[in-house]
This record gives C-alpha cells, sequence and structure tokens, in this order.
C-alpha cells in the first residue's frame, strides 16, 4: 500500500504535470493497475483497522542495508548506494545462502530507510536535527577597516544538531560572497555539510516553481555540484524553517560584533572569527547536557571531504567601456578604470568578493580594483596604466591623479621639465612602474632627485639598483701563512712625520 505522499505525488504528475499512467507507472516503479485505481479514487476517508503487523523477508538484511547506508553519509551524493546496488550486493553477499528478496522489496526498504537516515523529504525540516546538517543565512553588522566604516553583512553557517556556528564578514551579500564564506568554513572544518538549508535569495533561486521546486542560478548550481552537497529551500516567507541560524545570527551580532570590530584587513580578521568561534562551542548546550563542542565532534565526524580541486568563486562579465576606458556595474553606481587601449570597447571583468579584475583580449590580468560596496555612486580609478597615455600628452599631468602621487621633488622637477623632457619621463616612469612597480619607480625618480642627478639615465641606473637582487658573498678567510697587517697609527701628525722622514 503506498503511502499518502506517494498517492499525492503520482496524483500530481497526472493531474497538474500531464504524465501519462505508463510514464507514472515508470517513475515511481509501480504497476499500472495500481496508478489507475489511485487516480480514479474519490474517497479518501482513512481506514480506521488496526495494521496487521507482517513479518518480511527483507527484515533479516535490514540491519547490513542500515550500515552501508549510514557509511554513505560521509560520501557525495552521487557515489551513495542506489537501491539497485544495495540489491547487487545483498545478492552477492548472501549468494550460497539462498537470497530471495526481490528488487522491489529491497528498493522499498532501502527508501524508507533513506528517509529515516537522511531524512531525504522536501518540503519541511526534520523536528530531529542529524549530524552534519547546515542551515545558511545572512544578517547585517557595521565594522571598520582601515578607518572607513561599513554597512556590510555577515554568512552565517549553523550546525543544529550540535548548536554551533560559525561567520564571516563582507561588505555585502552578493554570490561571491557567499561562495568564498562557504569556502572558507569548509577549508577551516576540513569538510563540507551534507545537506544545506538556504532562504531564496536571488543569489541562488531564480525562480519558485508550482509544487516547490526551484530553478538555482548557473553559479549556484555549479558550486553546488563541485561541493557535493543537498541544497534544501524553505518555503517562501517561512524563514523559521531554519529557525537555527536566525538565532545564530541575533547570537553572533551580540557576542562577536560587540563593539563595532575595528581592523585593518578584512580577510585576516575572518581567520580570527573563525578562531573565535571555535573558542564560543566551549560552553553547555542549552538543552543537551553536555558542551557544543563535544556534539559538534558528531556534525564534524559527517562531512563530505573537501574537493581535490579548489572552487575558485567568481563571476566573470562582459562590460562595455566609455572613450576613457571606464566602466560601470551595480547599475551605474560604481565606476572602474581599465586602460586607455581597452577604450569604447567590449571587455570581460571578474567579479569575486573582495576585487574587480579587467581582462585583455588574451584573458590576461591587466588592472585589479578593490571592489566597491553601497548604494551611493563611486569610481576606482587606478593611474597606472595612464602612464604611457600621459608621456603622449604630457602636458595634462598637472590634470591627473598621476600628479598627486608623485613624491613633492620629484613634482618639482617635471615642472621645471619641457614638455617633450617631461614626456620621456613619464614614459620611463611607465617602463619603470611595468618592471617593479609605481612606488618604486617613483623612489627612483625622488633619489635622483636628492642626488641632483637630473638626467634619465641616472634614474635607471637607481631604479636598476634598487630592484637588482644582489649574491651573498662569504667571508674570505686567510691562510695562516699571509702575514698580518701591522696596525697603522691613528694620530695624524704621526702621518705627517713619518712622510717627512720618508722625503729626507
Amino acid at each position: 500500500m503506498l503511502t499518502m505522499a506517494e498517492v499525492e505525488n503520482i496524483r500530481e504528475m497526472y493531474f497538474n504535470k500531464g504524465f501519462s499512467i505508463s510514464r507514472i507507472a515508470r517513475e515511481v516503479e509501480r504497476d499500472r493497475k495500481t496508478i489507475r485505481n489511485y487516480l480514479l479514487q474519490d474517497d479518501w476517508n482513512k481506514n480506521q483497522k488496526e495494521p496487521v503487523e507482517r513479518t518480511s523477508k527483507i527484515d533479516r538484511y535490514k540491519a547490513t542495508i542500515d550500515e552501508w547506508l549510514e557509511a554513505d553519509r560521509r560520501m557525495r551524493k552521487k557515489q551513495r548506494h542506489t537501491a539497485r546496488r544495495v540489491y547487487d550486493r545483498l545478492c552477492e553477499l548472501y549468494e550460497y545462502e539462498g537470497f530471495d528478496c526481490s528488487y522491489r522489496t529491497v528498493a522499498g526498504y532501502v527508501a524508507e530507510a533513506k528517509e529515516r537516515i537522511y531524512g531525504e523529504r522536501t518540503g519541511f525540516l526534520p523536528l530531529e536535527h542529524r549530524p552534519g546538517e547546515a542551515q545558511v543565512d545572512f544578517g547585517k553588522a557595521e565594522f571598520i577597516e582601515n578607518g572607513t566604516r561599513y554597512y556590510g553583512s555577515y554568512l552565517n553557517v549553523s550546525f543544529p544538531y550540535s548548536n554551533g556556528g560559525f561567520l564571516q564578514l563582507f561588505k555585502g551579500e552578493n554570490f561571491e560572497c557567499l561562495g568564498e564564506g562557504l569556502e572558507n568554513i569548509y577549508a577551516y572544518l576540513g569538510g563540507i555539510p551534507y545537506r544545506q538549508w538556504f532562504d531564496n535569495a536571488s543569489t541562488m533561486v531564480t525562480k519558485v516553481l508550482k509544487g516547490g521546486e526551484r530553478n538555482l542560478t548557473e553559479a549556484f548550481l555549479r558550486f553546488k555540484e563541485h561541493h557535493g552537497f543537498e541544497a534544501a529551500f524553505c518555503n517562501r516567507g517561512q524563514g523559521n524553517e531554519k529557525g537555527n541560524v536566525e538565532s545564530k545570527v541575533g547570537y553572533h551580532r551580540r557576542n562577536l560584533l560587540v563593539p563595532i570590530p575595528e581592523f585593518a584587513d578584512l580577510e585576516q580578521y575572518n581567520k580570527e572569527l573563525l578562531e573565535r568561534c571555535t573558542a564560543d562551542m566551549q560552553r553547555p548546550h542549552y538543552r543537551k547536557e553536555t558542551f557544543i563542542a563535544t556534539l559538534f565532534e558528531e556534525d564534524r565526524k559527517v562531512l563530505l571531504p573537501l574537493p581535490s580541486i579548489e572552487f575558485d568563486v567568481c563571476t566573470y562579465e562582459t562590460v562595455k567601456t566609455d572613450a576613457y576606458g571606464k566602466f560601470s556595474l551595480e547599475k551605474g553606481h560604481h565606476i572602474y578604470s581599465s586602460m586607455p587601449k581597452l577604450a569604447s570597447r567590449s571587455i570581460t571583468v571578474v567579479l569575486k568578493a573582495h576585487t574587480v579584475t579587467v581582462l585583455d583580449e588574451n584573458m590576461r590580468e591587466v588592472v585589479r580594483h578593490a571592489r566597491l560596496y553601497g548604494q551611493r555612486r563611486q569610481e576606482a580609478m587606478d593611474w597606472i596604466p595612464y602612464l604611457r597615455q600621459l608621456s603622449r600628452y604630457p602636458a595634462a599631468l598637472k590634470y591627473s591623479g598621476i600628479y598627486s602621487m608623485l613624491p613633492d621633488p620629484v613634482q618639482g622637477w617635471l615642472d621645471l621639465c619641457s614638455r617633450q623632457e617631461r614626456g620621456k619621463a613619464l614614459k620611463l616612469l611607465a617602463e619603470l612602474t611595468e618592471n617593479s612597480d609605481f612606488a618604486t619607480a617613483a623612489e627612483a625618480f625622488r633619489q635622483s632627485v636628492l642626488y641632483d642627478a637630473f638626467d634619465l639615465d641616472s634614474v635607471t641606473a637607481l631604479h636598476s639598483r634598487m630592484t637588482t637582487v644582489l649574491p651573498s658573498l662569504e667571508s674570505i678567510v686567510l691562510p695562516s701563512s699571509v702575514p698580518k697587517l701591522r696596525q697603522l697609527p691613528s694620530d695624524v701628525k704621526r702621518y705627517d712625520r713619518m712622510l717627512k722622514g720618508g722625503m729626507n
């Protein structure tokens, strides 16, 4: 006899999806007569007769099947036992004992066992949380990086079984932030939660379909398949279905983000947060009579292994540059520079949680910006690629951002140069910057001014001395046969007397 969930699925396929009876029979592995009976049934009153306990041939093999399925919890979903594989292994294992269960009997029990062991049902969270499951959500928080205040977000990953949790701080909630935060936590734990619950954020879900199915974004699908976990989603407007992480969002804010964190480097601070989260688990569970850290070891035991190939959490976008080589993201709120030769054309940019990288036609990096966040209009301008352009139009130097980046002595020197000399100096500055970096090239110019060497050959020589790695020479030990020099007098007058005596 089918369960009501199975009956509902059959009727859904026939009346809403338009499947034929033959197709439904193949999908659910039942005969057509059974399918037709449930489609024609119009009395759904519950039969109040007490069920009769019956024994089954499968009973003696249940422990073995459960053992295999339990072991599968640490495996990727695509490498777990199917009902067919369980059946084949039972046939091999009990070949000489006369294994006589049908495939249908085995498949029925495997489905039941998977529901019990893995919780493989949709539409609601199981009341009893299993080790290795996680819930994921973002929260809002302020922080200060290098003196600048941001109203950002923090990714929370909680483990309902143990009540352990981890967080990562970001300046936004895009897919790149979600992916990098999860990657950081996976790497720190050394494994991946086999099932993860999410809300219906646009970073993952493009559309919620009838029947609870979802159309997922291509980026999230790639991320999910690469890591091998199962993604489950709450019903719309029912964030309480992942109540553990909802509580953890508030707990993390109150206990780890108060007072407002202040730091120099966000990525380094995120590493510190993971350590603080581990230390925070050294406290009693709110309901179970043991420490969270002890329970979390049960979560850790059933994590999926990390993939052998690292996933590059990024998004490639094609953008159009203007006549100055600039392009915009986030509906025009954020402006970035590229380089003059990429002006007025389509280019490829790589978006990550913290950076925006411009690629040339050969997909090589040419400019990298810190990624901008927020609703106000902002611009990220890297003047270095524009140095060669300036060398051809040296009169525009004072009106560019390059001028203010130069040390004061260099500014003064360039002010005194003729237009032709200034163009040559800017061209050399561009070449030296490409060979090392802008700061080193500018320092070579500054030192040449200090030495009163106002020629470009001297600048080149100074830059070469600053960037050339000289080999370290070992001290020479003289053999004992070499006589030691007598210490000369330090009195200058004695030298004079010695010299005069030598001349007489």
